[in-house]
């Protein structure tokens, strides 16, 4: 069985020669485009026109950034103050590309926490990166063991925008079991994270997958199509409410109509500076996004557009959260910080 390229982040966001090489997701399938940044500004620009998209990859090529930013101070000789003060302007410009997803920030603030004034800056953000990468790969696996064991022979799972490895983890484990699953994934307006990343990625591992348009879903439901969803999400508070890309509340509601079991992808659980769902800031993306396709107008003069780009669920419509470290009820989410590895 191959391996998709979007399993291992290695692949798609790496050092090369000292600069940051990130593979376009906008271009993703049809072409595997490398896009090269040199600075800290390019990365941010990149995280922001959304060139690489997946809460687990933002953060590493948002670390990466930090990374470049060190360097470009080292060879401008300004460490002679502490470090972190130092890199104090490219934090603060990398975590505000996109405000909802907690992975980022806390990598980041791992790093600056972590910076040492008596070692090399830039040495040191590398090897919490190649920790992270580590950690991050590990965590994906894990994520699918568990929810591998969700998944029964002749299943049909629904997917929205990229649920990330664990996704592929998941399937490529239970056909490794002799479980015949089969994928309806939904295309994922604007961008078709759906269509772009979790449709060919799923494929790539020769399992049945059928792409959908966002407002299908319902109608699969209703006509027996689907035995589960599973999403990921961006942030989880420790009330169990879950920030995802937006259209996860509305597809929450019709499986919980339905009675289709709804299940979390959450990998390293809740954030614990995130109690309720009023501390989820929700990331409002230029409306432009929604009013044109691949450069193109899809709308007439004078409309237009609105894009939140994340939407909250709550516990009640969620039926668990797979973590790295178990499966939970989403109300009871906070105790994964009460588990060990």
């Amino acid at each position: 069985m191959s391996r998709p390229l979007l399993m291992d982040i290695n692949y798609t966001v790496f050092l090369r020669d000292e600069k940051l090489i990130i593979i376009d997701r906008r271009a993703f399938p049809r072409k595997v485009e490398e896009l090269l940044c040199s600075e800290c500004e390019q990365v941010a620009q990149a995280i922001e026109r959304m060139a690489v998209q997946g809460a687990g990859d933002i953060a590493i090529a948002a670390a990466y950034g930090l990374y470049l930013a060190a360097r470009e101070l080292e060879a401008k000789c300004c460490f002679r103050i502490q470090a972190s003060k130092c890199l104090e302007e490219s934090y603060q410009r990398l975590i505000n590309t996109r405000p909802t997803g907690h992975y980022l920030k806390s990598l980041l603030d791992k790093i600056m926490s972590s910076l040492d004034d008596r070692a090399d800056p830039a040495d040191q953000i590398l090897s919490i990166i190649h920790q992270a990468i580590q950690k991050q790969q590990r965590r994906s696996e894990l994520t699918g063991q568990w929810a591998e064991q969700l998944l029964q022979d002749g299943d049909t799972i629904l997917t929205h925008c990229f649920p990330g490895p664990a996704l592929l983890y998941m399937l490529k484990m239970a056909s490794s079991n002799n479980k015949r699953v089969k994928v309806i994934a939904c295309e994922t307006r604007p961008y078709l994270q759906g269509a772009r990343l979790t449709a060919p990625s799923v494929a790539a591992l020769k399992i049945p997958v059928t792409l959908i348009s966002d407002n299908m879903a319902a109608y699969c439901m209703a006509a027996g199509m689907l035995s589960k969803a599973f999403t990921a999400a961006d942030r989880i508070a420790l009330d169990g409410t879950v920030a995802n890309k937006v259209g996860t509340f509305q597809l929450a509601l019709a499986a919980q109509y339905h009675q289709l079991p709804f299940y979390i992808l959450g990998y390293s659980g809740p954030d614990r500076r995130s109690r309720h769902a009023a501390d989820i800031p929700i990331e409002i993306r230029d409306p432009r996004e929604v009013l044109s396709y691949a450069g193109q107008m899809i709308t007439g003069d004078g409309v237009q557009g609105f894009y939140p780009a994340f939407d909250l669920t709550p516990t009640e419509l969620i039926t668990a959260i797979i973590t790295d470290r178990g499966i939970f009820q989403p109300d009871l989410i906070h105790e994964y910080w009460d588990l060990l590895y």
